[in-house]
């Protein structure tokens, strides 16, 4: 096998001990075992980085239309009753939002999570890594699109570079092994950029994602995404990496590893090879909106019912059809124009 070889898929499905054991379980219509919740503690975010949303935008979800963490953890804990053993807080910025660490303790506190994790941008990192570790959340996604400082600021609209540098060393002290950094490519991206970054990872013990651009939104849409798939190869081939074997963290990334077998590269590609047929996930958005796909806009308002006094019988019901409903895949080739909200307005 060579360096260029495209490394394994992941089998996502792969059902866990508990699963084995007896706990329940949602089915998708298409057979996809669903037990992966994404949820956004909020749609707003410190940078505004110009592939996610408009600097000028104002559009963000009204506070008193927020889930409580409260709300929040009642919902998670129906999706938990219903097989869910992997969360993933997410936002905007999630470090934004006051309460969050109490919020992921609360959640790490449920038996059923075997994977309490969290995405950030990394500005605030610095001051609640440690807050995080002790929560519960076992891994962190930081997103870090350059390292160069003036390329950084163009893109996220901020010059805050060595705010992300000295939150993924908090990171590191507090005990988060592996980090996974977050960087997403498109069809501009310079290549040198890339490798520089990838050099910054395997020189830290970090693991570098390359995400392809997706079409949500007019910011998303602007760009056109790189073929992620022979940019890995490349890659690999420069830096003497080889195809990992699956990794067993239930994610869509294909990777390659380095020396012992630890993976250090690897790449998301929705729009050049799309994982649909091995989709484990839905996402929960801070008004308590059950998103069932990022490129559908099929969604189930569980805030709005929890609100009007629904119990949790009939929000059980509510998301079993929701995920029995669960589209095939997105359409992002054939719709680019359908989903016209921002990424950040879902959750990553």
């Amino acid at each position: 096998m060579t360096a260029t070889t495209t490394p394994p898929p992941h089998n996502d499905d792969a059902p866990p001990a508990a699963a084995a054991a007896g706990q329940a379980q949602m089915i998708d219509g298409f057979g996809r075992r669903i037990h992966y919740l994404r949820v956004s503690v909020t749609d707003r975010c410190d940078l505004r980085c110009n592939y996610c949303m408009p600097k000028d935008f104002k559009g963000f979800e009204e506070p008193a239309n927020w889930l409580s963490h409260a709300e929040m953890a009642r919902l998670i804990g129906l999706f938990v009753q219903l097989g869910v053993n992997k969360v993933r807080l997410t936002g905007g910025e999630p470090l934004t939002r006051r309460g969050v660490v109490e919020l992921a303790e609360r959640i790490g506190s449920m038996p059923q999570v075997r994977d309490l994790s969290l995405s950030t941008n990394g500005t605030m990192l610095a001051r609640h890594a440690a807050g995080l570790k002790a929560a519960g959340v076992k891994r962190l996604n930081v997103s870090l699109d350059s390292l160069d400082a003036a390329t950084f600021a163009q893109i996220t609209g901020r010059d805050c570079l060595q705010d992300v540098l000295a939150g993924l060393n908090a990171a590191r002290q507090a005990g988060f092994a592996p980090i996974k950094l977050n960087c997403v490519v498109h069809a501009q991206t310079p290549e040198p950029e890339v490798a520089r970054m990838l050099a910054y990872t395997l020189a830290s013990g970090f693991i570098l994602r390359l995400i392809e651009t997706m079409p949500m939104g007019e910011s998303g849409r602007q760009f056109q995404p790189a073929d992620l798939t022979q940019m890995g190869a490349r890659l690999a081939k420069r830096f003497g990496l080889v195809p990992a074997l699956d990794i067993g963290d239930g994610g869509p990334a294909r990777y390659w590893a380095a020396g012992q077998g630890a993976p250090a590269l690897g790449v998301i590609t929705p729009m050049s090879q799309h994982f649909c047929a091995t989709c484990n996930r839905v996402r929960l958005t801070v008004d308590g909106t059950l998103h069932l796909c990022l490129g559908q806009e099929d969604s189930v308002p569980l805030g709005r019912m929890l609100r009007q006094g629904a119990d949790d019988a009939q929000l059980l019901a509510a998301i079993r059809a929701g995920i029995a409903a669960k589209p095939e895949r997105h359409e992002f080739h054939s719709a680019p124009q359908r989903i016209v909200r921002f990424m950040s307005q879902t959750g990553g």
